[in-house]
């Protein structure tokens, strides 16, 4: 008995993604919102409402690096923490460097 790869005997059917039912009314904008700005679904953010603390140099140098990095094309990995971690950890004079040399990389 020869078999092939394309043979499949599953008991499920096709569904299609498009038959749904129309005739309820999809996600509805708050009237209000729509009204005050037609271009933006959220409000500004309120300065008000701002946290009132700052991060830790070493992490806005490390987030700083993730971003120029991203930016650059090359999306951090998970393996790649210790690595970035690392270089967080320099002075921030190697780490503007190296996101400049990132930067120049675009």
């Amino acid at each position: 008995m020869t078999t092939s790869a394309f043979t499949h005997h599953s008991p499920h059917g096709f569904v299609d993604p498009y038959a749904v039912d129309t005739t309820e009314a999809a996600w509805q904008p708050a009237p209000a919102t729509l009204e005050q700005n037609a271009d933006y679904l959220l409000p500004p953010p309120n300065p008000a409402h701002r946290l009132g603390y700052t991060l830790n140099p070493r992490d806005q140098r490390r987030l700083a690096l993730h971003a120029a990095l991203t930016t650059a094309g090359i999306p951090p990995r998970p393996e790649d923490r210790d690595a970035i971690d690392q270089l967080s950890a320099l002075p921030n004079s190697i780490n503007t460097t190296l996101q400049r040399w990132l930067h120049h990389t675009t």
